[in-house]
């Protein structure tokens, strides 16, 4: 049987590289992203150096209910070895999806659905990329959104950090299960999502936008290695089966401590309680009979 792995937003930038990897690695990959032609494409070239392992799944990850269609669909195959949620956005200006900010959405709220909905059939690794923007958030999860103005890079860390809190803690509850949940950080890189944001000074705290021109200098250095750099870290996170569950891989690709926020039982225990309220769960085996 081959060995199985998923990539979310894997059609292009570090998704795709970590796909390709992947398939170098002797994984039959399925890719995921909404933009068919980029998903056709991203096949082709993760076929041209791995044989005729690789497919597309459609669906718009900033969708929940399009995210439950898809573990159906994933679930419906058997066994999955290894999920790579690679997903990830920021927005300039405030955007909500059906009633919740945008950020929390794609950046948390999805991966956390998908890998709830696939636990029955993960049979070896879940791995999460996280991000130094963390470090920008507001710790405070009373609400999906803090009290204060917007800030794309800000809400983003946010999102973030509640992922990354999500996932070292079901690294805890499937500890023994043989599943491990580890989580990468791939740093900056020349991607989409950056080239597209670091141009608005919106995505700041007022503050910094007083020093916007070099805010932007930074940005753009830190984002301007090339994506198969930077996925490095979740190759390793994926392949690397010395590594213990609630292992964070850094941008140097070693593993590297979590910000204290992410194990705070307190911040756990908010970010599962927003996860449940806005993400309900519904069993995978019920959609699939649908």
């Amino acid at each position: 049987m081959a060995r199985t792995a998923v990539v979310t937003a894997g059609t292009g930038g570090i998704g795709l590289e970590t796909a390709l990897g992947l398939a170098r690695h002797g994984y039959a990959v399925t890719v995921v992203g909404r933009n068919a032609e980029r998903g056709a494409k991203a096949v082709e070239n993760i076929n041209a150096e791995a044989g005729e392992q690789a497919r597309f799944l459609q669906a718009d990850l900033a969708s929940l209910d399009q995210v439950r269609a898809l573990a159906a669909t994933i679930a419906a195959d058997g066994e999955l070895e290894l999920l790579v949620n690679n997903v990830g956005a920021m927005f300039a200006h405030r955007t909500d999806i059906d009633g919740v900010e945008a950020s929390f959405v794609v950046n948390h709220l999805s991966p956390y659905l998908l890998t709830e909905l696939l636990l029955p059939v993960i049979t070896r690794r879940i791995v999460n990329v996280t991000s130094g923007a963390i470090i920008t958030a507001k710790k405070v999860f009373d609400a999906v959104e803090p009290p204060g103005g917007y800030y794309g890079f800000h809400w983003y860390g946010r999102a973030k950090l509640a992922n990354l809190t999500y996932t070292l803690d079901l690294a805890q509850r499937l500890r023994g299960s043989g599943v491990s949940v580890l989580a990468a950080d791939p740093g900056g890189a020349d991607t989409d999502m950056t080239n597209g944001n670091s141009r608005h000074p919106g995505i700041v705290s007022p503050g910094l936008r007083l020093l916007w021109p070099l805010v932007k200098r930074t940005f753009e250095h830190a984002t301007s290695k090339p994506a198969s750099q930077a996925a490095r870290p979740s190759l390793r996170a994926a392949t690397d089966h010395t590594l213990d569950t609630g292992t964070v891989i850094g941008r140097t690709v070693m593993p590297t401590k979590p910000t204290k926020a992410a194990t705070d039982p307190r911040i756990i225990d908010a970010v599962r309680q927003l996860s449940e309220k806005h993400a309900p769960l519904r069993r995978v085996p019920d959609e699939v009979s649908n």
